[in-house]
């Protein structure tokens, strides 16, 4: 059984960024302003207060990444209500929230989330064909994975 789910031609973009790639991240959105503009934004916390005042536009505002926010977006991924995620994230520091990194991006690649850690990606993803038109997304079929024995369950 193949199931899927349609993205619309308006995204829903979550941008998330380490404290050391905040800024990268800002600079990219200024420099795709006017394809963003076309879509609903959401972010982390001071990441989102960030983009609102340089893009001058909404952000939808989570908390902050190690307060809970990259757990509110996983949610948000699992439930088909974001479209893309944008996450700038350091390879060279470890973070005190590794493990809440780790969930958010195994979250996203569980549910065929379109996933771009760096700026080419990001790039890549934006000036896609794909962004400007509705695109149906196949959803991985879990039932067996949820049907699966659990070791030390009784029937």
């Amino acid at each position: 059984m193949v199931t899927t789910r349609r993205i619309e031609a308006r995204k829903r973009i979550a941008l998330v960024a380490h404290d050391n790639k905040k800024k990268d991240l800002i600079d990219w959105a200024e420099f795709n302003k006017v394809v963003l503009a076309k879509h609903e934004l959401l972010a982390t916390g001071t990441t989102g207060k960030l983009l609102e005042e340089q893009l001058d536009r909404p952000v939808k505002k989570l908390l902050s990444g190690p307060l809970g926010g990259d757990q509110q977006i996983g949610a948000l991924i699992a439930q088909g209500e974001i479209d893309i995620l944008i996450f700038f994230w350091d390879p060279m520091e470890a973070q005190p929230h590794d493990s809440d990194v780790k969930a958010l991006l195994r979250v996203a690649i569980a549910w065929n989330c379109v996933v771009a850690n760096d700026r080419a990606t990001a790039d890549f993803v934006l000036t896609s064909p794909l962004m400007h038109s509705s695109y149906t997304i196949n959803l991985p079929d879990y039932t067996g994975y949820l049907k699966r024995p659990i070791e030390g369950e009784t029937k």
